[in-house]
């Protein structure tokens, strides 16, 4: 008895279900539905009007379904939502099976795709999570028409989220520039004023602009305050910009300061001009593809860490890598400054042609994890990828180690003391060469894991290195040799500078500028930003 009584119950659930099913699909009216699949492109547009005007989710399916070219006609009458093997009427929403033979696809052109995606936000305002909504609103922001603004007012009037009403009052006043009511076009004015947009700066300028020697807008007030609200998102506009810039000026100065922290230390202790660190650096940048390539051919679950194996990677394999070119060739030519020179020259050359022998001479890609892919969008036109912000906390971490490590450990003592005075040094009881092979071998490790950082926002190839070795010489030689907090300041500040030269004049007369700036200054002051102390020095 009880089997036959959930029996019923569940076939009284089912007939319900079908029956709230029906009524929500024959919402859809039939001659918007045939209109919208056999009229032409105006006819087809009004009807994607009516469908949002009239509000009902139940039209959702047959729009996603025109996009995605899963509406098919039977005849001249007859509209189906065709998903592979199972087809459903678009009107009322009844399972046809099985499918009719005759079947003509219903095909969407570039203008009515975007009128369908503006109509689909305006249907996804009613979602319950925010993400969908913010992303909606942000569509709309672009693509908006007056055909949406009933949906837009809706959903702006139930808006509880702070970031999407605002971006729903915004798209709405866009929108109701074009109306014929004088008071209305006003108070959009007004509302705009609040945009951070590029788009709301050119419907503005388009207001006060002139046009065979007259105004467009002939309403002198509303001129007026649109170049008031012109002013303000100018203004805004402004604020992003130079916060970008700045921005993508600390990166750059973080990946010079990754690539010259290392040669600082070099340099500075045995004074070795190392034409090889950038090929160090090229180093890094492979054993990072090497460790990907590893953990997707068998940790594919584990793909998204395998950055933090890669670091530890790159530094041993470049670090050792320089301590063997240290002990092979560099310590027999200490004091021969042309010599080194032209060694290490000829030694990038031979891990250059070692890298194009082993991994080829097309770049290779290194995959960023999905932890650092995207960014934080702080303004319409300001977009920090995760990429770039986890770059900069990387170098601050790599910075912080090397600080510690040179003023809190014994090798960091005997670091600073041969550099200061290596006579000294060596009378105490130092054993300088050891110092050198570990201090090189340090720089080499943290010159790999610049490769590595830049793997992550380029392609690796065996020409890495050459694009930044002479700005590395340029940062430490600014800085002051042999000086760490010299090394961060003319990093970071060639890394800005450099960034808004570019946008005044270009790159090209950005980098020319940088090294005019470079050379008059060490004509100037020799020693750098910070004076190198010691002995030695004063002597």
């Amino acid at each position: 008895m009880n089997g036959l009584m959930r029996s019923c119950v569940r076939a009284l659930g089912a007939a319900l279900l079908a029956l709230f099913a029906g009524a929500a699909a024959a919402a859809l009216p039939a001659d918007v539905v045939s209109a919208l699949a056999f009229g032409d492109g105006d006819e087809r547009a009004q009807a994607i009007g009516k469908l949002v005007a009239g509000g009902d989710a139940a039209a959702l399916p047959l729009l996603q379904a025109l996009i995605d070219g899963d509406v098919q006609t039977v005849g001249e009458d007859r509209v189906l939502i065709v998903k592979g093997d199972a087809a459903t009427d678009a009107v009322t929403g009844a399972a046809v099976s099985p499918l009719p033979a005759s079947r003509d696809d219903v095909v969407v052109n570039n203008r009515l795709r975007r009128t369908l995606g503006t109509a689909i936000a305006a249907f996804k305002l009613a979602s319950p999570d925010r993400a969908v909504r913010l992303a909606a609103a942000k569509e709309l922001q672009n693509s908006a028409d007056e055909d949406a603004l009933p949906a837009i007012v809706a959903a702006a009037a139930k808006e509880q989220d702070a970031e999407v009403k605002g971006l729903l009052v915004q798209t709405q006043a866009s929108i109701q520039l074009a109306s014929t009511d004088r008071a209305t076009r006003l108070a959009a004015v007004r509302v705009l004023a609040g945009s951070d947009s590029g788009a709301t700066k050119t419907l503005l300028a388009g207001i006060v602009q002139k046009k065979d020697g007259k105004f467009v807008e002939s309403d002198e007030e509303i001129r007026a305050e649109a170049q008031r609200s012109l002013a303000a998102v100018e203004g805004r506009l402004a604020k992003g910009d130079i916060a970008a810039r700045v921005f993508s000026g600390i990166s750059l100065g973080t990946i010079l300061l990754l690539a010259a922290l290392g040669l600082a230390i070099t340099y500075g202790l045995m004074g070795v001009i190392n034409m090889a660190h950038g090929e160090l650096i090229m180093v890094g940048a492979y054993a990072t593809y090497v460790v990907q390539n590893l953990f997707r051919q068998h940790l594919p679950g584990a793909f998204d860490w395998y950055l933090l194996f890669a670091v530890p990677v790159a530094f041993a394999v470049s670090g050792a890598t320089g301590v063997l070119l240290e002990r092979a060739v560099i310590r027999h030519l200490y004091g021969r400054p042309l010599e080194t020179l032209l060694a290490t020259w000829g030694l990038s050359l031979i891990l250059i042609q070692a890298m194009r022998t082993v991994f080829g001479a097309q770049n290779v890609q290194v995959e960023n994890p999905a932890w650092m892919s995207g960014g934080v969008e702080i303004m319409t036109n300001v977009v920090l990828p995760y990429s770039r912000i986890v770059i900069v906390a990387f170098a601050g971490g790599v910075l912080l180690a090397v600080s510690l490590l040179l003023t809190r450990t014994r090798l960091g003592l005997f670091v600073r003391a041969v550099t200061q005075n290596r006579g000294m040094a060596s009378a105490l009881g130092v054993r300088t060469p050891k110092v050198d092979m570990m201090a090189f071998g340090l720089g080499s490790g943290i010159a790999g894991l610049a490769g590595c950082a830049l793997s992550q926002i380029g392609n690796v190839g065996p020409d890495l290195g050459q694009s930044y070795i002479v700005d590395s010489f340029m940062v430490v030689v600014l800085g002051g040799v042999g000086q760490l907090a010299g090394t961060v300041y003319a990093a970071l500040g060639l890394g800005i500078a450099n960034k808004f030269l570019e946008a005044w004049q270009g790159a090209v007369l950005a980098k020319i500028a940088v090294l005019v700036f470079i050379i008059v200054f060490i004509q100037k002051r020799p020693q750098g930003l910070f004076a190198l102390k010691g002995r030695t020095v004063e002597a």
